[in-house]
């Protein structure tokens, strides 16, 4: 009987110590989750945020004219395919590059003080029409137009949209 005892002591033991181990990894488990749906949080945001990125270039390639966003410090984030076809620059050789930086026929000195000048105001957009040469190696007269980029709600600029379009002479 005494032994009885002692192996149902020993039983309750182990049992006690399983139990102990299933809370802690019950409390892992919870945690887990939790971080689970903060991570799940966040990519719901970024989805969303992607979505907008999504109608925003679309938008932008259906402009007429070639389109580069230029950021703070003149990289490009969007260059559409009416770019590439006036300049001969590839989407993926132009964006992350400084706009400086492009080859492009374009006297792109005489452009950066009026992307500054856009990223200063809110209000209209400003334009400068100046000989180029577009991609097959023709002079064309090329009307630039810089409008500010805003985030809702913020007070500065975070880009600058360039639409850039052929023009009679």
């Amino acid at each position: 009987m005494e032994t009885a005892y002692e192996e149902l002591q020993s039983s309750n033991e182990e049992l006690q110590s399983t139990n102990e181990e299933l809370e802690t990894m019950n409390e892992e488990l919870q945690s887990t989750n939790e971080d689970l749906g903060s991570i799940n949080e966040e990519l719901r945001s970024r989805g969303t945020e992607l979505n907008d990125l999504n109608r925003f270039l679309r938008s932008v390639s259906s402009l007429g004219g070639g389109v580069a966003v230029v950021d703070y410090q003149l990289r490009i984030k969007v260059w559409n395919h009416r770019a590439e076809d006036l300049w001969g620059v590839r989407s993926e050789e132009a964006v992350d590059q400084r706009f400086t930086d492009v080859d492009i026929g374009l006297e792109v000195d005489k452009v950066i003080p009026m992307i500054a000048d856009t990223f200063k105001r809110k209000d209209e957009p400003e334009q400068l029409t100046m000989p180029a040469t577009n991609r097959r190696g023709r002079r064309i007269q090329v009307r630039i137009t810089a409008t500010p980029l805003f985030e809702p709600e913020q007070k500065v600029a975070q880009g600058v949209i360039l639409l850039m379009e052929e023009v009679g002479d």
